[in-house]
């Protein structure tokens, strides 16, 4: 989804994604592997691009690896992990400086696209095990890394929400795996897993900046010497509409959670999906929105409240900090505006106001060159091709028939309670 022209190459293996733009003054390489999520891979795959970041038979130490980033002028390179429905997606993020505005002209993306390739193929292996330094020390933070979720209560509350919601459905399993099975991966399962991974996962290489496409392609097939592959598509789950359930948990906790889930049956690519993302505005994606005026301003009830969308699961999930006792009166409120929302109790001006935000916050989005990957990448996911203009008018067009046509498919499922030990 871009104003700007993406070209895109099939290869075997991976497909390379091209946005040619002088707006910025740097270039991004975005190299994402996509698989199902499925809870016997996910804390190995988890585990695996941390490792691959730590070290190449080129540059064995992530010091070395770091410092040879600083040659290349200060090089920005890191990894992540998200859940985009039932998919499991691990990105590699390396951002260089253009070259033209160098007085030496040091050949920076060929050296940034090198060793992003040097990552993917070259870890540091004996051929059939990780360092087994590097995996010990990956698995340890690892396991911190799942840990702080647990540690901050907002978080602890959204990921328990989703569990309670999705059990049973892949989307429950959490996006860095599962703590007790940190310690039993081994460097030669990782390592079997790397091969799998290579084999199966499906590619997607963005560059983002002002290049010569012709060469970077040559350069690319060069580099990423892949197989083709036989994808495996996620399971896709549709639970069938059940009675609201309540899930109470308690802690030593002095501020309540209150976060209640609904499934909208409505995923990105949907025809309806704008009008979705215009009733969460109103709902709650923003400080105008119900829950924020109603909530947290007006009944003084929430320390924070707000609602987001997961787009691809069809999830639409409210967020609140309340005090413990408050619970009956919050939840009320929460439901009355949802109710409200339903009935078309928002007016034109509240509309308008809405689908404005939202085409700014797209914008901003699109004016980075990270942001216009996410975005891109969304089209890879739903399979569909939305551009930045079919985007902007279709959100333009939506009107309060719509929004009130998409409550009528909302529903609402699991109400998660986190409160203190006492009361």
């Amino acid at each position: 989804m871009s104003q700007q022209l993406e070209r895109v190459i099939e290869r075997p293996g991976m497909k390379y994604h091209f946005v040619k733009t002088d707006k910025y003054k740097t270039n991004l390489i975005v190299l994402k592997g996509r698989a199902p999520l499925n809870k016997k891979d996910a804390t190995i795959r988890a585990l695996l691009p941390h490792v691959l970041q730590s070290g190449t038979n080129t540059y064995p130490t992530i010091t070395e690896l770091r410092s040879y980033l600083e040659e290349l002028y200060g090089a920005l390179f890191f990894t992540d992990l998200q859940k985009k429905g039932e998919n499991h997606i691990i990105s590699f993020w390396l951002e260089v400086a253009n070259e033209k505005f160098l007085s030496d002209e040091t050949p920076l993306l060929k050296k940034g696209l090198t060793l992003l390739a040097d990552v993917l193929l070259n870890p540091k292996t004996d051929g059939e095990r990780f360092d087994e330094d590097i995996v010990n020390k990956e698995k340890r933070t690892l396991k911190q890394r799942i840990q702080s979720v647990y540690d901050d209560k907002m978080r602890y509350a959204n990921l328990r929400l989703v569990e309670e919601m999705c059990k049973g459905e892949p989307y429950a399993i959490p996006v860095n795996g599962l703590l007790e099975d940190v310690d039993s991966i081994s460097s030669e399962d990782l390592y079997r897993y790397y091969q799998k991974v290579l084999d199966q996962d499906e590619f997607d290489l963005y560059i983002i900046g002002d290049f010569n496409e012709d060469e970077v392609t040559e350069l690319c097939d060069e580099l990423f010497p892949l197989k083709g592959r036989k994808l495996q598509a996620p399971v896709k789950t549709n639970p069938q509409a059940r009675e609201e359930k309540t899930v109470v948990e308690r802690e030593d906790v002095l501020q309540g959670k209150l976060n209640i889930g609904y499934r909208t049956n409505i995923t990105y690519g949907d025809e309806d999906y704008f009008a979705l993302q215009v009733f969460n505005g109103l709902f709650g994606g923003f400080p105008h929105s119900k829950l924020f005026m109603n909530v947290r301003e007006r009944a003084s009830l929430a320390y924070y409240a707000a609602s987001r969308l997961e787009s691809h699961k069809g999830l639409l999930l409210v967020m609140t900090g309340i005090e413990p006792k408050n619970f009956e009166k919050a939840k009320s409120i929460i439901q009355e505006q949802m109710e409200a929302m339903k009935k078309g109790d928002f007016t034109e001006e509240q509309l308008a106001q809405t689908k404005a935000v939202i085409q700014n916050q797209m914008l901003e989005t699109l004016d980075t060159a990270r942001g216009l990957t996410e975005v891109l990448y969304h089209n890879i996911i739903a399979k569909t091709d939305i551009t930045a203009n079919e985007w902007k008018e279709k959100i333009s067009l939506v009107t309060k028939e719509d929004v009130v046509k998409v409550g009528e498919k909302i529903q609402a499922d699991t109400i998660y309670f986190l409160t203190g030990l006492e009361g």
